[in-house]
């Protein structure tokens, strides 16, 4: 196995670490950046942590953006006011150190970008943007302000999944062969929604596919050679689609993301010695894992988390601004950019274009 498609382990996934909501260092006040479903979750569990804030909250409906900071307990919101966006209008403000970025993909660049040039860090939901070249310049841009950037795959904060790591590079399973993941629920027929709408980055592949592919380079590393098949619609936006990763020495992944399927949402890492499989939840947040190694034993591994699992990433994006990094070992920003040269081949692939790639 070679360690350099090792993950690093983050400090709060390590074996005896201290709860992930325990606070390393000085308080960082929080912005939250639009006030869907996820931007929910994950504010739950941002306000857990012992050194957070919960300083602002912007949506482009000031009602929204008022409800949401009353529920959560945020001293102020920020609405669209005139020409000025509420995203603007949070990340002018002084006393928010970092965003958490929840918007529709296809405005990430574009409020990532407001958020950098306004001096903040950034936590960025996946996919981090709609294709490379903009994930690039966001890179650039954060390397020269000197900001925290990551994106939001908080799968590779997770106890669970460092533990699945540490089994697959000690060798216990011996060398990886193959890998497979899947994802996949069948969407509401709603033209309306983020999902299927062209303009927000809509389809299953950008949504999607970041978990499968996840546990591909956990395992394995990224690909020596990629080859993909898709479902469009009449809009054109992809409603399934399944991608093959090869590598050098023989081994391969099979991923597949389908917002017209319903999907066991697992994955399994076979080897030469045995297999890992995912359960007690999908692959993005297994509760359980599941081994074989020599003789046919199988053994079940369990295993809690705090919160809804949020809190690991959070502690460490926490925990890199008050030590001065400007990215995480775990999610560094060149795994970002290498994923998103992925997708944009993967796209290339199945003729899936988007109005970011004209930009």
């Amino acid at each position: 196995m070679n360690p350099q498609t090792r993950i690093a382990v983050p400090p709060c996934a390590e074996a005896g670490a201290p709860s992930p909501i325990t606070a390393t260092g000085r308080p960082l006040k929080w912005g939250v950046i639009a006030t869907g479903g996820i931007a929910s979750k994950v504010t739950a569990d941002i306000a857990l942590l012992e050194d957070a804030v919960l300083h602002a909250v912007s949506s482009r409906n000031a009602e929204s953006a008022a409800a949401f900071a009353e529920r959560f307990g945020f001293a102020t919101s920020y609405g669209n006011d005139g020409d000025v966006a509420g995203y603007q209008r949070l990340v002018d403000d002084p006393d928010v150190d970092v965003v958490y970025i929840t918007t529709p993909h296809g405005q990430h660049y574009d409020v990532a970008k407001a958020a950098l040039t306004g001096g903040k860090h950034v936590l960025c939901e996946k996919p981090f943007t709609i294709n490379a070249a903009e994930a690039e310049e966001l890179a650039a841009l954060a390397a020269e302000r000197g900001l925290f950037m990551m994106e939001a795959v908080w799968t590779r904060f997770l106890p669970s999944v460092n533990r699945a790591w540490e089994i697959i590079h000690a060798g216990e399973l011996g060398d990886i062969r193959w890998v497979q993941g899947d994802l996949g629920f069948a969407a509401p027929d709603d033209p309306t929604s983020r999902l299927w709408d062209p303009k927000a980055g809509g389809g299953a592949l950008l949504d999607l596919t970041v978990y499968p592919l996840t546990w591909a380079l956990g395992s394995l590393g990224f690909p020596d050679s990629v080859s993909a098949v898709g479902t469009l619609n009449d809009d054109g936006v992809d409603l399934q689609a399944a991608v093959t990763l090869s590598y050098g020495n023989g081994a391969y992944a099979q991923l597949s993301s389908s917002f017209i399927a319903s999907c066991p949402g697992q994955a399994t890492v076979c080897g030469s010695k045995g297999w890992l499989k995912t359960g007690g939840g999908p692959l993005h947040n297994p509760r359980e894992l599941t081994i074989s190694a020599g003789h046919n034993e199988v053994r079940v591994e369990h295993f809690e988390q705090v919160g809804a699992g949020y809190t690991y990433e959070l502690r460490e994006v926490t925990r890199c601004i008050q030590e001065g990094l400007t990215e995480s070992p775990t999610m560094p920003i060149s795994d970002t950019l290498r994923t998103m040269h992925l997708l944009d081949d993967v796209r290339a692939q199945i003729g899936l274009r988007y109005a970011n790639d004209d930009a």
